[in-house]
């Protein structure tokens, strides 16, 4: 079984960003590989390990600086990675291109695992597009997979907690939510192992993608602000309670 695993390189959430130039962030901070990634790498990791020949090779589209990250899909227990250089950001429409691509390019796919989401972009729209250029079906949010012969028998959690159960045919593309497993982090072991696997590196005009007729552009960045007017609320006990009342009912609406 030969499975492909996109793999997306993110700012750490926990970092202090700058925005510089309006729509862009300084990049002298730690990134690392998007969350919901993890989880779809580690699902890889368990269905190859049923199968007593299999592959995982983790893609990803980013600057070269992205290489870190690879090495730690390797960690995690990618057997190979693809890095497709792009000297500026890409836009899902590219980005599902050149995936697409790339993973044609390299063989031909049992199953492509993505994450339901990016941290940064939280566009949730590549999986959707990557399944199009290849023409496979797609699931998203996926919190369980079960392989049959030549289908996948997946359940997506949907809103307010509903679950839908779907049977897709082989080769598609399922991109992972949260709850579909722990991450499995690397040992210092497998760090150590990861330095001698095979990252191969390819431009993306090297690629030959195709220009999409549209595409999306970042006007701006702006940083995320809360603006809060602190006041006491004093009084008795009913008196306070009273109040917290009203400022729940009339102001924050949540009564």
């Amino acid at each position: 079984m030969k499975i492909y695993a996109c793999i997306k390189h993110v700012p750490d959430s926990a970092a202090t960003i700058t925005i510089k130039d309006n729509n862009e962030i300084e990049e002298d901070i730690t990134f690392l590989m998007n969350p919901y990634d993890e989880h779809a790498l580690t699902e890889a990791v368990r269905l190859k390990a049923q199968h007593t020949e299999g592959e995982i090779i983790a893609v990803c589209l980013a600057k070269a600086a992205a290489e870190n990250t690879l090495r730690s899909a390797l960690a995690m227990g990618a057997d190979r990675g693809i890095l497709i250089t792009a000297d500026s950001r890409q836009d899902s429409l590219v980005t599902a291109r050149a995936l697409a691509a790339a993973i044609g390019r390299d063989g031909n796919p049992d199953l492509i695992f993505t994450g339901k989401e990016s941290i940064d972009g939280e566009g949730m729209q590549t999986m959707f597009r990557l399944a199009r250029h290849l023409d496979m079906p797609v699931a998203t949010n996926v919190v369980r997979v079960e392989m049959r012969e030549d289908t996948a028998r997946v359940t997506c959690e949907k809103e307010a907690g509903a679950r839908e159960i779907l049977e897709i045919r082989l080769p598609c593309v399922l991109a992972a939510g949260k709850d579909l497993n722990t991450p499995r982090y690397p040992t210092f072991p497998d760090i150590v192992k990861s330095r001698k696997k095979e990252i191969s590196v390819v431009a993306l005009e090297d690629l030959n993608v195709a220009a999409p007729c549209g595409a999306i552009e970042l006007i701006g960045l702006t940083p995320a602000a809360e603006a809060r007017t602190p006041r006491a609320i004093t009084g008795t006990a009913q008196s306070i309670a009273e109040q917290l009342i009203a400022i729940l009912k009339n102001e924050a609406r949540v009564i």
